[in-house]
């Protein structure tokens, strides 16, 4: 569907999934969380101004969406979403990461923009581990779980603790709004898509960035079911990684008095 079409009829969430296979393993909740952007997108009637900034890595399933799409380079997605959208302010732009490509690789580009506060948001994939290249040791590893390069589970005194990144990007001035939702419910369900749909709403108030982390299920790499990963997720990622909101301003951006509206 082209612009031109989108400007003439009303897209549904269900216009924007593209009913394609997703490159997804069984169980694998990337597709969940595209059907919760479509359905916001939906909601706040963002049809032909949404540009999607993809990172490397499994969240690119995510971009089964019928918008705009954009791949950044690894770890670089918050960059090329701010250059998006410097160049075209009108535009509604906002990134899908993993927590690799996030708050690893992609942590210099992501505390600039956190540290400049860019009017984009910042939706990021948490399963705990790199899913696409072998189930390694990530920064939102747990503590004693055992990956392909931790076999006998992450030692915190070799390899340190968690990143909780939703309280990190709370702490930034610049930051309107940062929480961690996840899929272990349809309860959750909805309270996650308030929280994505809540930072889409900063961005376009021109508040400032939205951060959203989702805790996503990895049956594949963690040698689990997907019903058992769901379990697993409640009794120890969530405990590690608490749900909720951490940061919901509505005062102006910190931009120079002219620059205000």
């Amino acid at each position: 569907m082209t612009r031109e079409t989108q400007n003439k009829v009303k897209v549904t969430a269900l216009d924007r999934i593209l009913f394609m296979p997703v490159p997804g393993c069984p169980g694998c909740q990337h597709g969940t969380i595209g059907r919760i952007i479509a359905e916001v997108l939906e909601e706040l009637e963002l049809d032909g101004t949404a540009i999607e900034v993809i990172g490397i890595g499994c969240n690119s399933g995510v971009a089964m969406l019928n918008v705009d799409v954009v791949q950044g380079s690894h770890g670089g997605a918050p960059d090329t979403a701010t250059a998006i959208k410097r160049l075209s302010p009108d535009s509604f732009v906002y990134t899908v990461q993993g927590d690799g490509d996030c708050i690893a690789i992609g942590a210099g580009s992501f505390i600039g923009a956190l540290t400049r506060g860019e009017l984009i948001t910042i939706i990021m994939c948490n399963n705990a581990n790199y899913g696409t290249t072998g189930g390694q040791l990530a920064p939102t590893t747990l503590s004693g779980q055992v990956t392909t390069t931790t076999p006998e589970g992450r030692n915190p005194a070799v390899s340190g603790h968690p990143v909780h990144v939703a309280e990190l990007a709370a702490t930034f001035k610049s930051v309107a709004y940062s929480a961690r939702g996840a899929l272990t419910s349809p309860a959750e369900y909805r309270r996650t898509k308030k929280y994505v749909k809540k930072a889409f709403q900063k961005q376009l108030d021109k508040i400032g960035l939205g951060y959203v982390e989702i805790l996503s299920a990895c049956p594949a790499n963690w040698h689990l079911t997907p019903v058992d990963s769901i379990k697993w997720m409640e009794e120890h990622m969530i405990p590690e990684f608490p749900l909720g909101e951490f940061k919901d301003s509505d005062g102006k951006r910190n931009l120079p008095r002219d620059k205000q509206e």
